[in-house]
């Protein structure tokens, strides 16, 4: 089993969502997050004084899937979460050793 992790650009989340629903995902966490990389942020005017925003906003995908649903779901982030300018966002993948479903105690592949 692994957890993917993605972080996109909020306004993406529906066309991810989607992509994710049609290649059998049956759950996903979002959390708002604030980062920057390469993008550095960026400077606005309020009130007629200009100051640096350090942080973009984001979102976080934690989606946990077998082993076999790796592939399909990166490409599916991938493809849909793509604007071809900087910013657009990192996946991560990581080993899970145990799932457990708290309501019936299913653990595993079964508890996804």
């Amino acid at each position: 089993m692994k957890m993917v992790t993605a972080i996109i650009k909020p306004f993406k989340l529906d066309d991810v969502r989607e992509a994710l629903s049609e290649v059998g995902v049956t759950g996903i966490t979002v959390a708002e997050v604030k980062g920057f990389g390469r993008q550095k942020g960026h400077t606005e005017l309020y009130r007629g004084a200009e100051y640096v925003v350090d942080f973009l906003p984001k979102l976080k995908l934690d989606i946990a899937v077998g082993d076999d649903q790796v592939d399909q779901v990166v490409d599916a982030i991938m493809q849909s979460a793509v604007t071809g300018k900087i910013g657009d966002g990192k996946i991560f993948i990581r080993d899970l050793d145990r799932v457990i479903r708290i309501r019936t105690g299913e653990m595993d592949e079964d508890a996804l």
